[in-house]
């Protein structure tokens, strides 16, 4: 609802601020994602336990078919992360969401209204990225870790913005 003159009736990305993402190509896989036309995509990852997250079953065609969140019977191993692509439909779906029993807007209902069209996409990252929620002291500290053993063992900082700016040519 805030965003809504940001994104001024165009396609948006959207990250929630505790999720961290890792992996070669993983640039390229997120600029593939933004040349969604209509509809929503969102990024999905194994994990061991579902139940912890908001998981979705796709379709063969990466059409996600359901969306349950932290649920209790198994449907899916596929977490939804925390990084989504929205047509500026975006903006409608939101201004008609009810907060939850949490007394919040939830963007697992965005990504229902979404589904209910048919236009929930789904891009599955493999074995080789790396995606953590870090919205737990102990998650947070495991990120943390993480970076700190590949830039130790690999000799090169993760997201580095003077790097990548200087590679870019910004800089």
């Amino acid at each position: 609802l805030l965003g809504e003159k940001f994104i001024n009736n165009k396609n948006v990305a959207l990250i929630l601020g505790d999720n961290f993402f890792y992996g070669q190509n993983l640039t390229s896989k997120l600029i593939n994602c933004t040349k969604l036309k209509n509809g929503a995509k969102v990024i999905l990852h194994k994990v061991i336990k579902p139940e912890l997250f908001g998981v979705a079953k796709i379709s063969k065609t990466g059409k996600i078919i359901s969306l349950k969140e932290k649920p209790k019977k198994y449907i899916s191993d596929l977490a939804v992360t925390g990084l989504y692509f929205f047509d500026k439909k975006v903006v409608e779906y939101t201004k008609k969401l009810k907060p939850s029993s949490r007394n919040e807007l939830e963007i697992t209902d965005v990504n229902i209204e979404y589904m209910k069209t048919g236009n929930l996409f789904s891009e599955v990252l493999g074995k080789s990225f790396t995606w953590m929620d870090a919205g737990t002291n102990q998650s947070y500290i495991d990120a943390g870790n993480f970076v700190y053993t590949i830039e130790k063992r690999q000799g090169h900082k993760i997201a580095c913005p003077e790097e990548i700016a200087f590679k870019k040519g910004f800089i």
